[in-house]
């Protein structure tokens, strides 16, 4: 079917409100408007030569946890959080009490990133798995009495204070097990030829509309988009996460998901969705760039004139990497090195001005590297 022709779904009068019933949506549908085939060519393209630095890069690895904090903390704040990048990066001993909440709710999304990527290895995309990471997401955190890891068993609503002023109201829950279940065998049917990144838009909306769960839906509905890519083989790893497009394009993104459901405009909405897709593209590539730039110029420059201690520094960097915002306990238990060895090695990096101390404490100081952090602030 081509996708001009494309019916989202009907609304149907329930008790006093009107739901939302998507049409399924596993077939094969055909993409003919030029502009948009223009835009997935395109979008194509920036993800080739984004996943060409996962080739390129042997420990590309040392710097994905910071394209995951980037979008935990984007993807949470689009649902009402206030974790800052330089926030979720600390151990939980160092965050205010206040804050706290917020925090466990960014740790939450990165912990069910890592689930659900390794757990690609032995699952397919699946209701399964879209579950289990729902769990990881809820737990512990607002949303923890609302059926983590269950698909909802009562209606509920986008906008609005009840149903019946709600903006939006998803299926009646007793469709949602039929929904998902067509979602699934839409996202791994290998005899329908639909473009992977046509594939991925449609069922990101399907989900939405869906909206299987009580709470964490958009969360679980952006990190459908990761997993796929990266379970299709198009992304070698994990560094394109469009959280970040979606926040800074709120209103569009919505508008344009209101749209497929009010006047089925599938269209339209892909090329919003492939335009997010090249711009994230692209702006991971020139933070690659960035990141290789000033790895090359700390360990081929900065550091030289610490002659003998080198060897650490070098490792202190990489941890760096990995974890830029640290205490003396950090370095003194990733490098194994004594509490002397540590702060000496921490004041070589603040009068290089790699690191600087954001307390102005004397005791429990805390150490940014900030030229590191600012490149996936930007």
């Amino acid at each position: 079917m081509d996708l001009k022709n494309y019916k989202s779904g009907t609304f149907s009068g329930q008790f006093g409100y009107r739901s939302f019933h998507p049409n399924a949506l596993n077939a094969e549908w055909l993409v003919s408007q030029p502009e948009l085939v223009t835009l997935l060519e395109e979008a194509n393209i920036r993800l080739g030569a984004l996943n060409a630095f996962s080739v390129i890069i042997p420990d590309v690895n040392t710097f994905l946890r910071m394209h995951m904090v980037k979008e935990a903390t984007q993807s949470s704040r689009i649902e009402g959080t206030q974790t800052t990048m330089d926030e979720a990066v600390l151990e939980a001993k160092d965050i205010d009490p206040e804050k706290k909440d917020d925090w466990q709710e960014v740790q939450n999304y990165i912990e069910a990133m890592n689930h659900s990527i390794a757990r690609l290895e032995k699952l397919p995309i699946s209701t399964r798995l879209i579950r289990e990471t729902h769990k990881i997401l809820l737990k512990g955190v607002r949303g923890k009495n609302k059926m983590p890891g269950q698909f909802r068993t009562s209606q509920n609503w986008i906008g609005g204070a009840t149903l019946k002023d709600a903006r939006f109201v998803p299926p009646h829950y007793s469709l949602v097990p039929e929904l998902m279940a067509d979602l699934e065998k839409f996202l791994n049917n290998s005899n329908i030829h639909v473009p992977h990144l046509i594939r991925i838009g449609m069922a990101h909306y399907q989900f939405e509309a869906i909206h299987p769960f009580l709470d964490g839906n958009g969360r679980i509905g952006r990190l459908l988009i990761t997993l796929y890519l990266v379970n299709q083989n198009i992304l070698k790893e994990p560094t394109l996460y469009l959280s970040d497009f979606i926040e800074k394009n709120r209103s569009h993104y919505y508008h344009n998901l209101t749209a497929v459901s009010e006047k089925h405009d599938m269209v339209q909405w892909l090329k919003f969705f492939l335009v997010g897709i090249t711009e994230t593209a692209n702006r991971a590539i020139d933070t690659f760039n960035k990141l290789l730039a000033l790895r090359n110029t700390l360990e081929n420059k900065t550091i030289m004139p610490l002659s003998r201690r080198i060897p650490n520094a070098r490792a202190l960097l990489t941890y760096l990497y990995k974890k830029p915002v640290v205490t003396v306990a950090d370095v003194m238990h990733e490098l194994n090195v004594t509490k002397q060895t540590a702060n000496t090695l921490i004041e070589d990096f603040e009068k290089l001005k790699i690191l600087h101390e954001q307390t102005g404490f004397k005791r429990n100081r805390i150490f940014v590297f900030d030229e590191y952090m600012n490149l996936f602030k930007k």
